[in-house]
């Protein structure tokens, strides 16, 4: 036989083996045909554990984000038309608004698995969504003081929640690659 076929037919017969196989293992557990099995949790306290973990490392990626790529530039006078490297740091300014919403999110999910980081981060929920399309904002060039006050405002509030919780954020700058990721 040419060796083409033979590695299709050793395919075809391995792949049959295993659809017998999975096939023969499943029982009536009294689930659907559609229905998946649920994965099991983890114990409270390795998820308390993992919750604050999470939590400072999304909300410390955030931090580092705004405070790199949006207060220095602006700051610094980045953003004002005529600037040298105005549209980069816009297009950067940008992108770090939209991974700042994104992680800034992630942590208050994350802040879920423990009670204590929950209820404190809990009323800055309505903060995080007034973020979303800042990134857009500043992309195009329309952001201003209040904007720009408006994200290192939610950083610090969620900095102190978490210090005030136990979880303590430290800015941890993103790479290029992660912003854009």
């Amino acid at each position: 036989m040419p060796r083409g076929v033979s590695r299709g037919v050793v395919a075809l017969l391995l792949s049959c083996a295993l659809l017998l196989t999975t096939a023969a293992c499943g029982g009536d557990d009294g689930q659907s045909a559609s229905g998946a099995a649920t994965p099991s949790g983890t114990s409270t306290f390795e998820q308390q554990k993992l919750a604050k973990t999470r939590f400072v490392a999304n909300a410390g990626l955030a931090a580092g984000a705004t405070y790199q790529w949006i207060v220095k530039p602006y700051r610094a006078g980045k953003f004002t038309k005529g600037a040298d490297g105005r549209t980069f740091a816009l297009v950067k300014a940008g992108l770090a608004g939209a991974f700042t919403y994104n992680r800034l999110k992630a942590a208050v999910n994350n802040a879920k698995g423990d009670p204590l980081l929950s209820q404190a981060v809990a009323p800055l929920s309505a903060g995080i969504d007034s973020l979303k399309d800042l990134g857009t904002k500043l992309r195009k060039g329309e952001a201003g003081d209040a904007d720009v006050g408006a994200f290192e405002n939610i950083i610090n509030s969620v900095k102190d929640a978490g210090k005030s919780a136990g979880a303590e954020v430290v800015d941890k700058v993103p790479t290029t690659s992660q912003l854009g990721g």
